[in-house]
């Protein structure tokens, strides 16, 4: 059952035995959760009951045109929801379980419920990495559709609070295991015969996906249409206005380093990109939380997960 009129506080409950069965009889009964995954916290719910789908379009006021991923507990379940072709297969076993979302022609005997897709032929299937992630989908034997467990269009969440902040009072439970490892969703790709087109960046870089494929990487959808969630022009953004490549603090902004620097959070002082890339999404959230009207943010490499950085702050600032 979807929660139109909600009416009650959201619980957050450090995962462990008895949080991961209370959160598996509410997707069972068709309520949507938030649990963490190595990327970002997802708002889970059964991928095959349509009702539990659009609990979590209304909780998150998400577009019903864009489209979820469906997480799954190994490759056995996957292979009973979509067709892997060879390279398909091959990506799977290179990048599963970690943070790579295949986009696949959907099987016509696969249960999933038709909100998932958007009305498209394929679905975005991934394999997380993170135990609390795979131990809900195991627990409640279902495949769960999860996009991040925030307000559509708005800042990701890498913690538990981050989550409470945006959803408190449209999904009852969220589980809490800490701050996510990654920092950034997953990367998108729709594996082709001759090549892999990259529909979103994420940690599973081009160059990775070439090396493991042998395959050329192009980026962009058929037609600039939406096949994958991540695709809309404005995305991933906070309430105050965002100014990219700033290497120094205006009047009344909040200022977010990378390398040596004088700001007020630094992604990596080390100039790590991958330290970057963990820290991006809390570092916005505490800018949109301080007393400062605007944000800023230090230039970025555009290079390995910095392509992926800086997709997110471009949509982030559209």
């Amino acid at each position: 059952m979807s929660i139109s009129n909600p009416a009650f506080t959201t619980k957050i409950r450090r995962y462990g035995t008895e949080a991961l069965r209370e959160a598996a009889l509410l997707i069972r009964a068709g309520e949507p959760v938030a649990a963490p995954t190595e990327t970002v916290y997802g708002l889970a719910a059964d991928a095959t009951d349509s009702h539990a789908v659009a609990g979590i379009f209304t909780a998150k006021g998400r577009p019903s045109f864009n489209p979820l991923i469906v997480h799954v507990a190994d490759r056995a379940m996957a292979e009973r929801l979509a067709h892997f072709s060879p390279i398909a297969l091959r990506l799977a076993e290179h990048f599963w379980p970690g943070p790579l979302t295949l986009i696949l022609p959907v099987r016509e005997d696969s249960g999933l419920s038709p909100l998932v897709m958007a009305g498209l032929p394929t679905v975005g299937l991934r394999l997380p990495a993170h135990p609390a992630m795979q131990a809900l989908i195991r627990e409640s034997g279902r495949p769960l559709a999860a996009p991040s467990a925030n307000r559509s269009g708005s800042i990701s969440p890498t913690r538990a609070e981050h989550v409470f902040a945006s959803l408190n009072g449209r999904v009852r439970l969220i589980l809490d295991e800490g701050p996510t490892s990654e920092g950034l969703e997953s990367t998108i790709a729709a594996p082709e015969d001759h090549r892999i087109r990259l529909l979103r960046p994420g940690p599973i870089t081009t160059e990775m996906l070439e090396d493991a494929s042998g395959l050329p990487v192009i980026t962009g959808a058929h037609a600039g249409k939406i096949e994958a969630p991540g695709q809309l022009d404005s995305h991933y953004a906070p309430s105050k206005p965002l100014r990219l490549d700033a290497l120094k603090a205006e009047k009344d902004e909040y200022l977010i380093g990378f390398g040596l620097m004088p700001c007020h959070f630094n992604l990596s002082p080390e100039a790590d990109i991958v330290e970057a890339a963990a820290n991006l999404f809390a570092a916005l959230h505490q800018g949109d939380a301080s007393a400062s009207s605007r944000i800023a943010i230090a230039p970025i490499p555009d290079e390995g997960i910095g392509v992926a950085i800086n997709d997110r702050l471009k949509r982030a600032a559209a």
